[in-house]
């Protein structure tokens, strides 16, 4: 994956594009059979910055249905052309110099669920060369169906991001005697064998309305409690989105040089912001939220 050039882009992402499409008529949820707090993979009866995309000529757009009703989002998904990602577009000369020129590596836990040998070649590049990755669980799907593949990549893991439902899932899935033990769950995932050992594993896990867990290899016995400005149930308008908004703004103040309780806040205002919004989008004109 060397090149003679790198970007001058700090971050580098990869997860799968998808079209989403997002209504709020509940009654949805009993018709396809759905949940109102959940993220899965389309059966057959549900189906309905900078980009270097891999495209798949003549292979549909991968799409998300989205389901609204109260505080609550039900995802639906189906991966399409998403699932076809092949490792060699590393070697484009875009992505490649990406690869070069990025300090941070951040992997959306959905990639997993199909591009595990891609993301793994990524990991051990980006790791051996001393570079910080990410990794988001994602859903609650990803721990209980995908954990041989999260496996797979936790070794190479500096960050660890997830919300309390991902954290359950993945505490289950790891025989912990208390999967709702957030502090404990996050212990367990920071302590799990680590190939790059010159940092420390860090563990976020957000809690929607509560506050937010924070467990450090370096530290495990002394979790961080950060709690969150609450916002009252007439400000929010729309969840569809806050869990990867307080990761975006997580990362940001990482790449930006901020300190973990620093990124964390960031992390807030964004997740914060994208709630009383309709969609994943912010408040525009733009807001200055880092001091």
């Amino acid at each position: 994956m060397a090149t003679e050039t790198e970007s001058s882009y700090q971050l580098l992402c990869i997860g799968n594009p998808l079209l989403d499409m997002q209504t709020s008529d509940g009654s949805l949820l009993d018709k396809y059979n759905l949940k109102a707090n959940d993220a899965i993979l389309a059966s057959p009866e549900q189906m309905g910055v900078e980009s270097a995309y891999l495209v798949k000529k003549g292979e549909q757009t991968g799409a998300c249905g989205v389901v609204i009703t109260g505080h609550h989002r039900s995802l639906v998904t189906t991966l399409r052309a998403a699932e076809m990602f092949d490792k060699s577009h590393f070697s484009s000369t875009d992505v490649a110099a990406c690869i070069k020129g990025a300090k941070y590596f951040y992997i959306g836990g959905f990639f997993l669920t199909h591009g595990v040998e891609s993301a793994l070649e990524l990991c051990k590049t980006a790791s051996g060369d001393g570079k910080a990755i990410a990794m988001n669980l994602s859903a609650p799907f990803i721990p209980q169906f995908f954990k041989v593949q999260l496996e797979t990549i936790f070794p190479y893991t500096d960050f660890i991001i997830g919300n309390e439902s991902e954290a359950e899932s993945w505490g289950g899935a790891a025989g912990l005697s208390d999967p709702k033990d957030h502090a404990a769950v996050a212990r367990a995932i920071a302590l799990l064998p680590k190939s790059n050992l010159t940092r420390p594993r860090v563990v976020v896990i957000t809690r929607g309305a509560d506050s937010t867990v924070v467990v450090s290899s370096a530290n495990p016995d002394t979790p961080q409690i950060h709690p969150i400005q609450k916002l009252s149930d007439d400000e929010i308008v729309d969840t569809n989105g806050a869990g990867d908004a307080f990761a975006g703004g997580f990362m940001g103040g990482l790449v930006l040089g901020k300190s973990i309780e620093e990124a964390v806040e960031i992390g807030h205002k964004m997740g914060a912001m994208n709630l009383r919004q309709v969609g994943p989008q912010y408040t525009w004109p733009k807001i200055q939220i880092i001091a």
